[in-house]
């Protein structure tokens, strides 16, 4: 009984370090990337986790999410590598979708599909050629099959590289209450993105 309330005061105290703040007008991410948000998203930010992403909501991230990632280098991971502190002897790390300069823009598509597939399930549905922050790039859809609580999300991404740089968006929401209704708004949000400088 103490081990169950003493984990979640932990639980409570971790949660109350993230913040989320109302976002709205022009907004930069990572200093190199410029979006402008014409309806306003909940920026969550978390101090304890160093993600290479914005991240922002409309109804919390358990519900929907569009992921913002501009100028990772080439040999950079798409999410935050956790610290090991206890390792068992020869274990290896776990693998992380790798941005690589020069990859075609099938295997773009992979890394975003190795990123969700640590959350469930997933099925890339299609692949287009488009143009993304000003550079020529790929959409592609997807479905995730969420492990945690069994919900299937529907989900769009773009990705684009600029002087061996990845810039990628992705937005996912339950596919039959949230996708359709807020997929507008984060493509009005990702249409108006361009690189800095």
């Amino acid at each position: 009984m103490i081990k169950r309330i003493a984990a979640l005061l932990l639980a409570l105290a971790l949660g109350a370090c993230t913040s989320i703040a109302r976002v709205e007008g022009d907004q930069v991410v990572n200093n190199k990337l410029v979006v402008h948000v014409p309806a306003a998203w909940n920026k969550v930010t978390d101090p304890w986790e160093n993600e290479p992403y914005d991240i922002w909501t409309q109804e919390g991230i358990p519900l929907d999410h569009l992921r913002l990632w501009a100028g990772v280098k080439s040999g950079k991971a798409l999410v935050a590598k956790p610290t090991m502190l206890f390792r068992a002897p020869g274990e290896k790390d776990a693998r992380y979708p790798t941005f690589v300069a020069g990859l075609p823009p099938d295997n773009l598509v992979s890394l975003f599909e190795s990123l969700y597939a640590h959350e469930g399930a997933v099925q890339v549905t299609r692949i287009d050629s488009t143009v993304f922050a000003g550079e020529k790039g790929v959409r592609f859809e997807f479905t995730l099959a969420r492990r945690a609580d069994d919900l299937t999300l529907k989900g769009v991404g773009w990705a684009a590289v600029h002087k061996d740089e990845l810039y990628a968006a992705t937005f996912a929401a339950p596919r039959l209450a949230f996708f359709d209704k807020l997929l507008p708004m984060a493509e009005a949000v990702v249409k108006t993105a361009r690189i800095r400088g």
